[in-house]
């Protein structure tokens, strides 16, 4: 797994996941710049998808803490073409039912795990982009950024905190 602890790649898409209702000021520096933010769900508090929208253009998908009439409107999981990256969005990878090559997906986002984590296969890039949130067990404080280059995709995780 890459990591990075500088800014984000020109034209990237800032991912972001488990903000558990603490949306970090390391998080909003981070992710000022790149074109597009995607948070795989836990979100825990709506407002900070206004706050993300301030940086960036959002999508969103629900997380299994997210809850009410604001977490309603949210999907569950999402498929959405963003500078030539065919991407899905699910929170929880273990739930993914469709085969990505099938599916035409360049790259499989997740959360859940708190585990941040990049994984090249020929087909797919997943990516977790870690936890923004509140820290979980000894498990890093993170977010990624993701980009197409030489018609592949891209991503490397960005450490919030030291």
């Amino acid at each position: 797994m890459t990591t990075l602890d500088q800014t984000p790649p020109k034209g990237c898409i800032g991912v972001i996941s488990d903000t558990h209702g603490l949306l970090r000021p390391e998080a909003l520096a981070a992710l000022e710049g790149v074109d597009r933010i995607l948070h795989a769900g836990d979100i825990g508090d709506p407002d900070h998808l206004e706050v993300l929208g301030r940086i960036a253009p959002v999508t969103a998908i629900r997380g299994n803490i997210d809850r009410g009439s604001w977490a309603d409107a949210l999907p569950e999981a999402v498929s959405l073409m963003i500078g030539g990256l065919q991407i899905h969005m699910i929170h929880d990878r273990k739930t993914l039912q469709a085969d990505p090559k099938a599916e035409g997906w360049d790259v499989v986002i997740s959360g859940h795990s708190h585990k941040p984590g990049i994984e090249d296969t020929d087909a797919t890039l997943w990516l977790n982009p870690g936890a923004a949130g509140p820290r979980r067990f000894r498990l890093p404080i993170t977010l990624a950024y993701l980009w197409k280059e030489d018609g592949k995709p891209r991503a490397v995780i960005r450490n919030l905190l030291e």
